[in-house]
């Protein structure tokens, strides 16, 4: 009714001024006509916007891409520079790709299963460094990273494939955490509480940390000195494996060998970890509290401050979990609460500040301070990681939307999934000091590229 009220005058108005120019053009067209004399060109005057070309119209006619990817291609119309980056590198007569964008690359779907395979195992093999060689297969082993680096820095379609390759990431990290804890936990190989603790530092230093120093700190210029830590954490976990190194950290020398013998005898399994005293409850609310918090920072958002809240009040009472006891194999360990949620913050904290994950370093916390052998380590760090995926993938997927390639991540999760099985259980047949070593190997890997790209503006390793 309301509309209706309003078009009645306008078309009142609108046929008296038809009528009353009536008059005039009648007597336009009876006078003689005479040209009009030429308006002078304005130089400051923008041609008008031309609308998409012949290329751009079939390139988002394309049936196969997602409609996130050619809304981020459309928002690039407004941007002559942009939008010709679009016409180079996507051509519609090609075969469909990655995303089902025609001319992107096509991942090898054995090859995708293989190497996903192989990130499950060493994961749930070392409880680290399944982000990292997950972001390898997907930038450099697939060529993903390159393609999406054609686009350039700031191009909407860059950023759209960049955030679906890391989610992509943290799906297959989070599978493989998720299948490694539940089986070292039936192992009797998981510290719960530790990983729970630990856990709920990471969450909070990894969700403040950011929003703390946003705009103030900048440390990315640091990546090199990042890689000097890696080379450093390295180097002291190869120190433990030598006679001397082994000497200072006799509780777990010892586990590990009544473990080693077990299983040598085909007896492992009914002396496991077996937590003799603590308080779980503060435990639980601590960790109730803390993942509350990040998904409410990660979804809802709005008022911010609640979910900081809850964080801070998941960091307050884990303080109350006191001294936790545990056994393994008949040698007896104990923490306190508050040492692996400082852990946990300080290591979330670096992480954040040089734009990294920091999964892999937990494991050097809980070997060489901490103090425990390392087929324990495995099963506590998958927790904690599970913990943190548990928030990074709701914010990506749902606080995001950010959209992703599922025929791809679904069988990448099949060689996870198959991956993190056979880990736990092939794990015990390594001798502690070569999976400290297997570890040791990777971190100087991770070191080198860190430092280079660093201090030489490239990785001279996939990273």
């Amino acid at each position: 009714m309301r509309t209706t009220c309003r078009t009645i005058p306008a078309l009142l108005l609108a046929a008296i001024l038809v009528l009353g120019a009536l008059p005039a053009l009648a007597a336009e067209q009876a006078a003689p006509a005479t040209p009009a004399p030429a308006a002078p060109a304005d130089p400051a005057a923008k041609p008008a916007a031309a609308g998409p070309s012949e290329k751009m119209k079939a390139i988002l006619a394309v049936p196969t891409m997602p409609d996130k990817i050619k809304e981020a291609i459309k928002k690039t119309l407004k941007d002559e520079k942009q939008a010709g980056v679009v016409e180079k590198v996507i051509d519609p007569a090609k075969p469909a790709g990655f995303m089902g964008i025609p001319g992107a690359p096509d991942p090898s779907l054995i090859g995708a299963l293989l190497w996903a395979l192989w990130v499950g195992w060493i994961f749930s093999t070392v409880g680290a460094f399944g982000g990292i060689m997950a972001g390898v297969g997907h930038i450099t082993v697939f060529g993903l990273g390159d393609y999406a680096s054609s686009y350039g820095r700031g191009h909407p379609v860059n950023k759209m494939l960049t955030d679906s390759i890391r989610v992509s990431n943290q799906w297959l990290v989070g599978l493989s955490s998720f299948i490694s804890s539940f089986n070292y936990l039936k192992m009797g190989r998981l510290v719960l509480p530790l990983g729970a603790f630990l856990a709920i530092g990471s969450l909070v230093g990894g969700t403040m940390i950011p929003w703390l120093t946003a705009g103030k700190v900048d440390l990315r210029s640091y990546v090199g000195y990042f890689g000097l830590l890696v080379f450093l954490v390295g180097f002291v976990l190869l120190y433990e494996t030598t006679p001397k190194g082994q000497a200072g950290k006799k509780k777990a020398k010892e586990a590990a060998a009544a473990f080693e013998k077990k299983v040598k005898e085909g007896t492992s399994g009914d002396e496991g970890v077996k937590v003799t005293s603590g308080s779980t409850t503060a435990m639980y609310i601590a960790l109730a509290l803390a993942v509350a918090g990040a998904l409410f920072q990660a979804i809802i958002k709005e008022p911010a401050w609640v979910g900081q809240v809850m964080m801070v009040a998941g960091l307050v009472v884990s303080f109350f979990g006191g001294t936790t006891k545990f056994t393994f194999y008949g040698v007896e360990f104990e923490f306190k609460a508050y040492l692996p949620v400082l852990g946990g913050l300080i290591i979330a904290a670096l992480s954040s500040f040089i734009g990294v994950g920091g999964g892999f370093l937990y494991v050097p916390y809980l070997t060489s301070i901490a103090g425990l052998p390392m087929f324990i380590v495995a099963g506590t760090s998958a927790m904690a990681v599970f913990v943190s995926m548990i928030a990074s993938i709701f914010s990506y997927m749902v606080g995001q939307a950010v959209v992703t390639q599922w025929s791809f991540i679904g069988l990448e999760l099949v060689g996870i999934f198959a991956g993190s099985i056979i880990g736990p259980r092939t794990s015990k047949y390594i001798p502690e000091i070569w999976l400290k070593r297997l570890f040791v190997v990777l971190a100087l890997y991770v070191g080198l590229g860190y430092f280079t790209k660093g201090f030489f503006g490239k990785a001279i390793v996939p990273m």
